[in-house]
């Protein structure tokens, strides 16, 4: 298990959802210019999925993603530690690319540890469970199923065999059918799908985490559960988008040091 806080000057920093890509400059200027801020200090960063907006493999051309990228490699090469978990728009990071030997991977670029979803961390005595958070969305029926579909070797082998221009023509086909499902919730009264109790609950206990740590839902709070008669915390991470009509900007990081935990812009 990764342990950090034995050396009390450790710092953990910790974002999710922050869909880079070539699409919205606005919202990648913010967040650049906020990690470019907050991760000096850090040792150790987690990123818990959803760093790009959407990943059609290793070999991707995304001017933005390679900026983002440089960067934690240059966190990593100044002693950071940089940790990745893989969300539902990025979930191909690392998947190899079959006949294309020559491709670096995502981590070789980036210095980055990809983890499993989820994973346990230990934080200042703490025991810490971390996920992107999409598989605690367990009413979505339809979602898990697709989920489970494109997580499969079988599936992923077969997408990563075709032609990139064909891979990122399906991965904006796939991003703007998720919108268009959202958008439709919207108008029908609903709102995007948020975790479910009862797989919050199960996770802390599987697990015997203390906390839970997840993205996904753009929903920032600090939860409080009852499991087996103690209280447990989950903290939601949030989204990042820069300001637009009429909406505030939007984009905090979890920082967990010997002082405590909390969110910082």
């Amino acid at each position: 298990m990764i342990e950090i806080g034995r050396d009390p000057a450790e710092v953990a920093l910790f974002a999710s959802d922050m869909h880079l890509g070539e699409h919205d400059e606005a919202t990648a200027t913010q967040f650049l210019a906020a990690f470019d801020r907050v991760a000096v200090a850090a040792t150790h960063v987690f990123l818990l999925g959803d760093l790009f907006e959407a990943w059609a493999g290793d070999d991707q051309p995304d001017a933005v993603a390679s900026a983002f990228i440089a960067r934690l490699a240059a966190l990593a090469r100044q002693g950071a530690t940089v940790f990745v978990v893989r969300g539902n728009r990025d979930f191909l990071l690392d998947v190899p690319l079959p006949g294309a030997p020559g491709v670096a991977s995502f981590s070789q670029r980036s210095g980055a540890t990809l983890l499993d979803d989820p994973s346990l961390v230990r934080l200042f005595g703490r025991t810490v469970l971390i996920a992107h958070g999409d598989a605690l969305c367990t009413g979505d029926l339809d979602y898990q199923r697709a989920r489970a579909i494109v997580r499969s070797r079988e599936w992923q082998a077969d997408f990563l065999a075709r032609p990139l221009d064909e891979r990122m023509a399906i991965a904006r086909q796939l991003r703007d059918e998720s919108r268009r499902v959202q958008a439709a919730r919207a108008l029908e009264g609903g709102e995007p799908g948020d975790v479910d109790e009862g797989a919050v609950v199960a996770a802390l206990r599987d697990a015997d985490a203390q906390i839970l740590v997840h993205g996904h839902t753009h929903r920032p709070a600090l939860h409080r559960h009852e499991v087996d008669g103690t209280m447990r915390e989950r903290w939601v991470l949030s989204d990042w988008q820069a300001a637009r009509d009429g909406e505030p900007a939007r984009g905090d990081f979890l920082r967990v040091d010997r002082a405590g935990w909390r969110t910082l812009r």
